[in-house]
């Protein structure tokens, strides 16, 4: 696959044109595949403990019980990916995930909670890794920043529109409400398990291993040993830790405890992050292409610790107009850095990875996001529990301060090219791969990674021409 030579300021249909067919059907479902998740993600916790009865304290551990799973699973899913391809893991975690939810929507037990969750933390476990393998089989170069970028608009665009819907139709005080969104959710899987068994069915997201590669090359140390994978890992944790990690519980409670404000308010911060990321992620991805992604990823940092500054300064104003329209403005900002992250540190891991360790390299990163997520909500109780505010808010700039050191370590050790840097001139690139020393791989030409010929058993086969520079997936 050629690398894409898509221009700085190329707008939507010129991104649509350069997609695969494969890639049209992946992203234009994309909202109402997460329609169902938005319908339930906000209430599970209302749903165990005022509608079945379960202790807040359990309800917790429950919650925390599919991340555990998750990160269980997330190894040998990234193995099993690079060796399965990534259209079959998917559709094992898309009908993990539908069986989890009509467990979920029955369950009156903590013992059937915490069997539906088994399937839902085996989905997000093995979704991650597959997912973006596939969606690296068939995009690259400026391409695939972009959609991981309109993805990640379009999710939230499906889980926000889900969240009001589900606001609207579910009552604690009618079970079978929760019960009907429950089952919705399992219905929106059919959508991606249709795409899988359909139009995707040809594109399965394996590469051969190249000749001369040693399976210990492949191995989770050895990928480990790569300095570029460590530094990414960290950065992806922090960024974490500091931010989607703090999502569901340092701000909320934050907001309320120190913030005073009312949970119409709080409602209301988390409608317009999906509006600035919906609105804007298109717009950020024009003017991000083509540059550094570590630099991108250094200005997001800016904005987030902005976004905690003015976070923290409500405290001192709390319970009136101020705090209000500082903790709104804390979600514009933080949106407006999450559409600098979610094209940069997943194009960065797929674009150094080798094709035949993709499925682990995002299993690595995948683990990386799961840990930040598991413990900055511990972390944030402890503090606020504690009613360490100041210190709270301070530990999240310092944090900001060390992602931009981190971001620095990476760009070291990653080429331009992995970086988001055009090299037009060049037909091979070298790549930051963790491989046996014999073999050829280090300098990789930039082909599909799904594709290693016709009747290689490796993907579809895609072909370029001159008159049209674009993959062709046939």
């Amino acid at each position: 696959m050629s690398e894409s030579s898509t221009p700085a300021k190329s707008g939507l249909r010129e991104f649509w044109a350069q997609l695969p067919v494969e890639g049209r059907w992946l992203l234009s479902t994309v909202a109402v595949q997460t329609l169902g998740r938005g319908l339930t993600l906000p209430f599970t916790v209302i749903y165990l403990h005022e509608v079945r009865d379960i202790s807040l304290d359990l309800a917790g551990l429950l919650m925390a019980f599919i991340a555990v799973v998750a990160i269980l699973v997330t190894g040998p899913a990234g193995a099993l990916t690079d060796r399965l391809g990534a259209r079959r893991m998917l559709l094992w975690a898309t009908s993990a995930q539908l069986v989890g939810c009509v467990i979920l929507a029955f369950a009156t037990t903590p013992l059937m909670v915490a069997l539906a969750f088994v399937f839902l933390g085996f989905n997000f476990g093995v979704s991650w890794p597959a997912f973006n393998s596939l969606v690296a089989a068939i995009t690259t170069g400026a391409t695939r920043q972009q959609y991981f970028g309109i993805n990640f608009a379009l999710v939230n665009l499906g889980i926000g529109l889900g969240g009001v819907i589900g606001g609207l139709y579910a009552d604690v005080a009618n079970p079978t409400t929760f019960t009907v969104i429950y089952l919705a959710d399992a219905a929106s899987m059919l959508v991606p398990i249709g795409l899988l068994l359909g139009p995707l069915r040809h594109v399965h997201g394996r590469a051969e291993k190249p000749e001369g590669a040693t399976a210990a090359a492949g191995s989770y140390l050895a990928i480990l040993r790569n300095p570029a994978v460590v530094w990414v890992t960290l950065l992806t944790f922090l960024g974490v830790f500091i931010g989607y990690g703090q999502m569901e519980a340092g701000f909320p409670a934050f907001a309320r405890q120190v913030s005073h404000v009312s949970t119409s308010v709080i409602g209301s911060a988390f409608a317009i992050n999906t509006a600035v990321i919906v609105g804007l992620q298109f717009f950020v991805l024009r003017r991000i292409t083509g540059r550094r992604r570590t630099r991108v990823l250094m200005v997001m940092t800016t904005l987030w610790a902005g976004a905690w500054l003015v976070l923290g300064l409500t405290g001192f104003a709390p319970g009136g107009v101020a705090a209000a329209a500082g903790v709104l403005a804390f979600h514009a900002t933080f949106a407006l850095g999450e559409t600098l992250l979610q094209p940069t540190i997943p194009a960065i891991t797929n674009d150094m990875a080798p094709d035949h360790l993709r499925g682990r390299y995002n299993a690595v990163n995948a683990g990386a996001f799961q840990a930040g997520a598991i413990l900055g909500p511990v972390v944030a109780g402890v503090m606020l529990n504690h009613r360490w505010s100041a210190a709270f808010i301070a530990m999240l700039i310092v944090g900001c301060a060390f992602m931009v050191v981190l971001a620095f370590a990476v760009e070291r050790r990653i080429t331009p090219l992995v970086n988001g840097i055009p090299n037009d001139t060049a037909d091979r690139v070298d790549r930051v791969d963790v491989v046996d020393p014999s073999a050829t791989t280090t300098a990789t030409p930039t082909t599909d990674p799904a594709s290693a010929g016709p009747g290689s058993g490796a993907g579809p086969e895609v072909r370029t021409t001159p008159a049209n520079p674009h993959p062709v997936v046939s």
